[in-house]
């Protein structure tokens, strides 16, 4: 049998000749972190390399997602299907490998990871999500949900202003099954970070409420001790300070910033193999160390006893067990479609003129009692926002069972939280707030969409329509340019029916994440027709035409559509010949097959306006650039929101003139 050592160092010559053989890549972290890694995976980690998605597995992230090779090398060694190649191709073009850890390449990574910091985010939705489907599905003796979720974070994580926000709401809502490793070896890409970090993190974390440990991370017995004990808190997240020497194992760059980022060159990998007292060729791993690290037996064993009681408990509670199984494979209930429908449709028959936010609440407060796997939450705003349904219930360090999260003002920390718990599994979560934070959140909402994951993302006061609070507030590029986010869908509904059908469409999008927009201000409700309703879902379509070809295509979205329709029914246009368009999401207008779109927009008719209270430069696209924009490219100003929308043009005059402009007359 291999020695600790012996399996540790595997990990760091299988990560310094991928990086050496790619010629780019971190070998630094892996190197530094073997030791952590190999008494994490082979004194505790339950996993099942056969099955990766196994429920009950406990969840490893690499939140410094720069040292990818270190949980690929993990990956290989104990069993799954990531083969020498795999690692040998680290880095190409396709390749199972990519330079940093991306969800869906190889088996066993959970998350996508390289922007520093929301691994760690990641792991506390994990945690989140891990602690409230415990709540509600454990029963007696029967804990069918019970895993921990393991994460190695760097100096980079910690000094990321996402680490701060995730760990103190993890250590106030007291996620004792959230182990974390701090990989503290003072060295970043620029050098000793002695320089620009100083913290105190220790202190850091214990004022967190975080239960934490210092350890030598070099030190088997010392790490496995401090595991045990962070197993043994159930009351707190835990922090393994780990002091470490990047680049362990290399002679002369180990403990500098020269093996943080580049590979160590074909004559220090030669010193460090025999450094590290490895007597095998690059790629070669001896069978007596393949055998130390092989977990698919005891993975099986483990995954086998779990399947077993999750027998007894279909017995015992039969109900549960086929809710439980509906939500880990993602089905949404039998009368989805029906009771969705009769509620769509029951709106339609209200009429209710009503702000789109309001529309929104409306629509959770219908879905809901639906979908149990509905778990929201706000940064903050959930009076505003209106996410706090009748049935909400917050999570809190003494109250497990839950379906929402107040947040507190951490938008970014809240996005990012938000993929953790879509990636975990059991839940849709959303989380909600202003249009114009979204910025503070961009990067985990472009992460939701890399990854594929159902996240959905809850934007109200979304223009200039939210008035006084001036352009601080007024969101002006947002929806332009998170519509340009690949794999996102965004809906910008009108009114009641739009809200709800927007809220629908993103409950069904599974390959990717959804933003919803919302408005402050009160907006018209639009009469429709059955077969109007059934094509709001397509992205575009006719809400109001004229009889045979039009003359000119009004296009609008949101609190525009109303503006829209208030032009085409003016006194003034009604000799005209006029269709309006309404467009909530032109992601999903624009997968429409082409004879749907030329049903809509006729390629023949060019004289047409797009009408949006955001930048106008998306929607020359749809109208040609012949075709007029209404819009805004500057910034907002604080004022009562009709006198905004007048003053920058938000008018039945500026649509008239612009109707007249493209054909002509006056």
């Amino acid at each position: 049998m291999s020695s600790r050592k012996t399996l540790a160092n595997a990990i760091r010559v299988l990560s310094m000749d991928a990086v050496q053989k790619a010629n780019s890549g971190h070998p630094g972290a892996p190197m530094g972190m073997a030791d952590i890694a190999e008494v994490l995976y082979n004194d505790f980690m339950r996993h099942n390399p056969a099955n990766p998605e196994w429920s009950n597995r406990d969840r490893f992230i690499m939140s410094n997602g720069h040292g990818s090779m270190l949980p690929y090398s993990v990956l290989h060694l104990s069993g799954y299907e990531v083969t020498i190649e795999d690692l040998k191709n680290f880095r190409q073009l396709h390749s199972r490998t990519p330079g940093h850890p991306e969800f869906g390449c190889a088996p066993g990574i959970e998350t996508t990871t390289g922007p520093l910091g929301q691994g760690i985010a990641n792991a506390v939705g994990m945690a989140i999500a891990e602690r409230a489907l415990g709540a509600e599905f454990n029963r007696d003796d029967f804990n069918i949900v019970d895993h921990f979720t393991y994460v190695f974070l760097g100096d980079g994580c910690m000094m990321e202003g996402i680490s701060h926000e995730v760990c103190s709401l993890a250590g106030t809502l007291g996620l004792g099954k959230l182990i974390a490793f701090w990989d503290d070896n003072g060295i970043s890409i620029d050098g000793k970070v002695e320089g620009w970090f100083l913290d105190d993190t220790p202190k850091r974390f214990e004022a967190y409420g975080w239960h934490v440990i210092e350890v030598d991370g070099h030190d088997p017995d010392e790490i496995k001790i401090a595991i045990e004990a962070a197993r043994a808190i159930s009351a707190k997240p835990s922090l393994i300070c780990c002091k470490t020497i990047i680049g362990f194992g290399s002679p002369n760059k180990a403990g500098g910033h020269a093996c943080h980022g580049a590979p160590l060159g074909e004559e220090e990998v030669a010193l460090a193999r025999l450094e590290l007292n490895w007597d095998h060729a690059a790629f070669e791993v001896p069978e007596e160390v393949y055998q130390g690290w092989d977990h698919r037996s005891k993975g099986q064993s483990q995954e086998d006893a779990w399947t077993k009681k999750f027998a007894a408990y279909q017995e015992a509670h039969e109900d549960l067990a086929a809710e439980f199984e509906r939500r880990i494979k993602r089905e949404l209930p039998a009368d989805w479609q029906e009771t969705a429908a009769a509620f769509i449709a029951g709106l339609d028959e209200a009429a209710e003129n009503k702000a789109t936010r309001q529309a929104s609440l409306a629509a959770i407060e219908a879905y809901a009692p639906q979908l149990p796997e509905l778990f929201g939450g706000s940064a903050d705003l959930g009076c505003s926002n209106l996410t706090e349904w009748s049935g909400f219930k917050p999570m809190q360090s003494e109250s497990p069972q839950a379906n929402y999260i107040n947040y507190g003002v951490r938008e970014f920390g809240m996005s990012a939280i938000l993929n953790g718990i879509a990636l975990h599994g059991g839940y849709m979560p959303f989380g909600a707030t202003f249009l114009v934070f979204s910025d503070y959140a961009r990067n985990a909402v472009r992460l939701a969409a890399l990854m594929k994951v159902q996240s959905i993302f809850v934007y109200t006061h979304d223009s200039i329509g939210l008035g006084e609070d001036g352009p601080t507030h007024q969101a002006i590029e947002h929806i332009p340019s998170l519509r340009m986010i690949p794999n996102m869908r965004l809906w910008r509904p009108c009114d009641t029916v739009e809200s709800a059908v927007s809220w629908k469409a993103a409950i069904e999008y599974r390959d990717g994440p959804s933003c919803l927009v919302f408005s402050r201000q009160g907006l018209k409700h639009q009469a429709r027709s059955p077969e109007q309703i059934d094509a709001i879902a397509r992205g575009g379509y006719i809400l109001r035409d004229c009889a045979g070809t039009p003359e000119v295509i009004i296009i609008a979205t949101g609190s525009e559509v109303e503006l829209a329709v208030a032009a085409y029914e003016s006194d003034v246009l009604e000799e005209k010949n006029i269709r309006v368009v309404s467009m909530p999401s032109t992601n999903v207008f624009d997968r429409q097959s082409k004879d749907y779109r030329d049903s809509v927009l006729p390629p023949g008719v060019n004289a047409r306006i797009a009408i949006e209270a955001a930048i106008t430069a998306g929607w020359y696209k749809y109208v040609g650039v012949d075709g007029i924009v209404i819009g805004i490219d500057t910034f907002g100003e604080s004022a009562p929101a009709k006198e905004l929308f007048a003053y920058f043009g938000f008018t039945v005059d500026k649509v008239v003139e612009a109707v007249n402009s493209l054909l002509g007359t006056d």
